[in-house]
């Protein structure tokens, strides 16, 4: 079987390398250039293909005509799309003959959209997972081939939980491809019904408001902790971000929302009187000590 891949990311090299462990003629991947402007954590699934010899192209719109000749001319059994950042037209679409697919790194119907993880933990969810899907125009609507959950712990970062669903993808890929390959793949019901739709977030999506609850803003710094751009506070018109941090079982009643120092630690004291202890707060990516923290507080105070 042959097949055009349209991937990037963690999730797009994992499932890239089951597809050539599995038999499958890859003939064009599709992938994305690297933005200079944003931090590159992850794994590049050009260099997968320079190292096994597949072609692949970088076209800034899936919609080029161009593209579709090139998907056209591979005359692919399957399409699939593993963390591939845009939409794809229905031309391409119904270009393979099988069928085109996508994973999806949440357990649909729920968190269909942008940047499934993130919303999740954000929430304070305690599973999440990968789902391999039918593609249609509309966005994470078609049906279920197969689902790996995995658990969301109470202080996992939207990093580390993407760690586990890059391997649930890897696991629902291998186990899916034998009976996609023979043909009999089964298709479950995607209820959009049941489920939800999120957009992309933005660093300033990140700022923090100190009259929550402490879970809520600890929610919030899991979701976007490093290597997203964190969750941030302005002190003395700078921006700080929470580069490490944990629930407190400390209560502060009798001090003010915000930044605090105690006993020279760093403290986020929340609208509920409980607090989160930072252990890591950056200032222009350099760790601000509590010492620092308490001058740059009292003279606040004072101004």
């Amino acid at each position: 079987m042959r097949a055009v891949v349209f991937a990037y990311h963690n999730v797009g090299v994992r499932c890239l390398k089951v597809l050539l462990a599995r038999g499958v003629d890859v003939a064009l991947v599709v992938t994305h250039e690297d933005n200079p402007a944003e931090t590159i954590w992850f794994d590049s699934v050009a260099a997968v293909c320079r190292e096994h010899g597949i072609t692949f192209v970088t076209p800034s719109d899936p919609k080029i005509p161009e593209l579709l000749t090139q998907v056209k001319a591979a005359q692919p059994d399957f399409i699939f799309s593993f963390y591939y950042r845009h939409m794809l037209p229905l031309e391409l679409l119904t270009s393979a003959r099988h069928g085109a697919y996508n994973m999806h790194g949440s357990l649909l119907p729920r968190y269909r959209g942008r940047v499934p993880v993130n919303w999740a933990v954000l929430h304070g969810e305690t599973e999440t997972g990968a789902t391999l899907h039918e593609m249609a125009v509309k966005p994470d609507a078609g049906a279920i081939i197969a689902q790996t959950s995995v658990p969301i712990l109470p202080d996992d970062t939207a990093y580390e939980v993407f760690g586990k669903v890059t391997v649930a993808a890897e696991q629902t890929l291998w186990s899916a491809l034998p009976a996609m390959l023979a043909g009999r793949a089964p298709k479950l019901p995607n209820d959009l019904s049941k489920g939800s739709y999120f957009g992309g977030r933005k660093p300033e999506d990140g700022r923090i408001d100190w009259t929550q609850p402490a879970q809520t803003v600890y929610n919030l710094h899991r979701a976007v902790a490093p290597p997203y751009p964190g969750a941030w506070t302005v002190i003395a018109g700078k921006t700080a971000v929470i580069g490490s941090a944990r629930l407190s079982t400390r209560p502060m009643p009798n001090l003010p929302q915000g930044l605090a120092v105690v006993d020279n630690c760093i403290f986020g004291v929340c609208g509920d009187g409980r607090a989160l202890l930072i252990h890591e707060l950056l200032a222009d990516g350099k760790p601000v000590l509590p010492e620092k923290l308490q001058h740059i507080l009292a003279v606040s105070s004072r101004a």
